[in-house]
């Protein structure tokens, strides 16, 4: 089941629905039913003269949990705690859970189960090993296979398979370093090639190319699902490659940016 209420330090996403005197009253968009308060002294750095001047009624805004009274269903809640890419972050979040639920109802209509009937059938279940739905559905997308790897059964599996391949785009990260390579033996030049070829290729979901930039310079680009693996990969290769050129006569380094 999903929380009825929200934990203390928790981002929010609310909407506005009464800005006056000394706070707003909030709806929180992810727990239906359930309201918030944010004091005019949480709203803004500094002193706040006019509420309105930085919330309005309607407006969607993020929004750090302070406080909850679960006797009472009461949320205390901060504008002001919450920086710019908090903000932006929480927000893509929240819309790819909306969109999660679309999904979902799709699923439904194929299998003849409503949206409360999936989620208790199984939509709970894919939130707990995910993280939440549209984790699911993006990991369905990469790998088709997962849901039978992690034990999941049913009618459902084919279509929610269909429906993730069909909506959701992976996203990938692009990040580029350099690496530096020289060998003064004999054969140097073969042995640079070589420990450039233990840096490109390809694993997984994850590509790596090496272009030649100037004498002893190569760029490398990477492109990954993800930043961390991105890096993991990154490090791991290159690595291997300056150990290689070195055992053989030569020297390199890594170098993040160029100066």
């Amino acid at each position: 089941m999903l929380k009825e209420l929200p934990e203390k330090g928790e981002l929010v996403v609310c909407t506005v629905t009464k800005a006056k005197g000394f706070g707003a009253f909030v709806e929180l968009e992810e727990y239906p039913g359930k309201r918030g308060f944010i004091h005019i002294k949480e709203v803004a750095p500094g002193w706040v003269k006019n509420i309105r001047d930085y919330v309005r009624e309607g407006q969607r805004i993020v929004c750090k949990v302070m406080d909850v009274d679960p006797s009472k269903g009461y949320v205390d809640l901060s504008l002001k705690r919450v920086n710019e890419h908090q903000k932006r972050e929480k927000i893509q979040q929240w819309k790819n859970e909306q969109k999660a639920k679309k999904l979902l109802e799709m699923v439904g209509k194929k299998v003849g189960l409503s949206v409360d009937e999936c989620y208790e059938k199984f939509g709970y279940e894919l939130i707990k090993k995910f993280g939440s739905l549209y984790s699911a559905f993006e990991e369905v997308a990469r790998n088709e296979k997962v849901l039978e790897e992690e034990g999941f059964e049913g009618e459902w599996i084919e279509p929610f398979i269909e429906i993730a391949k069909e909506n959701i785009v992976i996203p990938y990260v692009e990040i580029k370093a350099y690496v530096e390579i020289t060998c003064p033996t004999p054969d140097g030049i073969k042995h640079i090639k070589k420990a450039l070829q233990m840096i490109e290729g390809s694993k997984g979901e994850i590509e790596i190319g090496v272009r030649y930039v100037s004498a002893p310079l190569y760029r490398i680009e990477v492109r990954a699902p993800d930043y961390k693996s991105a890096e993991k990969e990154l490090r791991a290769r290159v690595e291997k490659c300056i150990d290689y050129i070195k055992k053989h006569g030569g020297e390199g380094e890594f170098k993040r940016e160029l100066k």
